[in-house]
């Protein structure tokens, strides 16, 4: 663990210069998360002649602009990347390291956030502007609740990114999973529709299932759809999530990574 804390900082550093130096490649995969966009267009539009629920026009646009920035700040990729390199064989060159390699994942996972910051940000300046700031929580505890939600959106995210790479070492089609993955948090997340506007046996679904606190919780909390108590039930039941998956893929590496030598490493 010392080992790993002292070098963590150069693995950030190694992996913004990485991030930096495919940019294009960076860009483009910020463009695909884009959705949000899409959906604002067609709900502020619809909300126009009268409000949907609870969510008139302007509301809908802190919504979604939010959900924007938390998915660009709170999403990990490195499935894509476990798969690569368990299919080619170089996932030994990271077993090779002092190091644990899901440290080296995370850390280039992290070290793209100040790439996406510089997506984000403009759009959170945007998104003050255009609705003066009237659905943006000023609440402190609220602001500190919304960076706590967003760190465990990423934990999250990463634990099960890395779990479903790991099946790599076991399924030749684990892709699949996370396709089947991303269709359940496309509906339950609230990434295309905020979870409100759907009837109350699908919110309960919804908040049982892991997927609203990848994405609605952070959304919700900071624009103030959430009171103090409601956010920190809330986040407390994603953390609880968040260490499991914690748990659950460290367990899960630990076995899997023993049928490494059967794809020649």
């Amino acid at each position: 663990m010392s080992r790993t804390l002292k070098a963590f900082p150069t693995l950030l550093r190694i992996g913004l210069a990485e991030a930096i130096a495919y940019r294009a490649e960076f860009f483009i995969w910020m463009l695909t998360m884009t959705m949000p966009l899409i959906m604002l267009a067609l709900m502020s539009t619809l909300a126009e002649e009268a409000p949907i629920g609870n969510f008139d026009s302007p509301r809908f646009v802190s919504y979604y602009l939010a959900t924007l920035i938390v998915r660009q700040l709170a999403s990990s990729w490195m499935v894509w990347e476990m798969m690569r390199e368990i299919r080619e064989g170089t996932l030994s060159m990271r077993l090779l390291r002092p190091i644990h390699p899901l440290s080296g994942y995370a850390a280039e996972s992290l070290a793209s956030i100040p790439m996406r910051a510089l997506f984000s940000t403009p759009i959170a300046l945007i998104a003050l502007y255009a609705t003066s700031g009237r659905d943006v929580t000023r609440d402190p505890a609220l602001i500190f609740a919304f960076v706590l939600s967003v760190a465990g959106a990423w934990l999250l995210n990463f634990c099960i990114s890395s779990i479903i790479g790991t099946l790599a070492l076991y399924l030749d089609s684990s892709i699949a999973i996370w396709e089947l993955w991303l269709g359940g948090f496309m509906i339950f997340s609230g990434y295309l529709l905020p979870l409100s506007l759907f009837p109350p046996w699908f919110q309960t679904l919804a908040h049982v299932l892991p997927f609203s606190y990848l994405q609605a919780l952070p959304v919700e909390i900071i624009t103030g759809l959430h009171g103090r108590s409601g956010a920190f039930w809330e986040l407390g039941h994603q953390w609880l999530y968040a260490l499991s998956a914690l748990g659950a893929m460290l367990l899960f590496w630990q076995r899997a990574i023993k049928r490494f030598s059967a794809f020649g490493g």
